[in-house]
């Protein structure tokens, strides 16, 4: 392949907007997924002993929705949307995943998500650098 085909591809707008759209399609589809059915989330919210319930629902939904869209659309602002989705992330770590609480199967089974959500959370910081380079203070 020619070097600077590849390095016109990763440098192009289009090519840009899909990788935020896809690192961003677990936020954006849970948070419709929430908007939706709210009783759910709701129910999720109690779950997970987050009252009241409606707050936390509607504090998800903003912060998937809305940082999924500054990371998409937000330019310049993308790293707000990304910070919030990354800690976001980390947080559901010791309420949702707390794998320290389990044992065997359930334990590992945990751990796993607590592994996705942090490569999640990398995946996040390298977004929010390439939206520095593209669009930064400098371009």
């Amino acid at each position: 392949m020619n070097p600077s085909f590849i390095s016109g591809v990763l440098k192009s707008g289009w090519l840009y907007f899909v990788g935020m759209v896809v690192v961003t399609s677990a936020f954006w589809q849970s948070g419709f997924t929430k908007l939706f059915d709210f009783a759910g989330a709701q129910g999720e919210m109690a779950h997970f002993n987050l009252n009241p319930p409606v707050f936390f629902a509607i504090g998800t939904i903003i912060i998937q929705l809305g940082g999924s869209a500054l990371m998409i659309f937000g330019k310049r602002l993308a790293w707000i949307g990304a910070g919030a989705l990354g800690l976001f992330t980390a947080g559901t770590i010791p309420i949702a995943h707390a794998f320290w609480r389990f044992q065997g199967q359930e334990a590992f089974t945990e751990r796993m998500f607590t592994n996705a959500n942090l490569t999640i959370v990398g995946g996040l910081v390298l977004a929010a650098i390439a939206a520095e380079l593209k669009f930064g203070p400098s371009r």
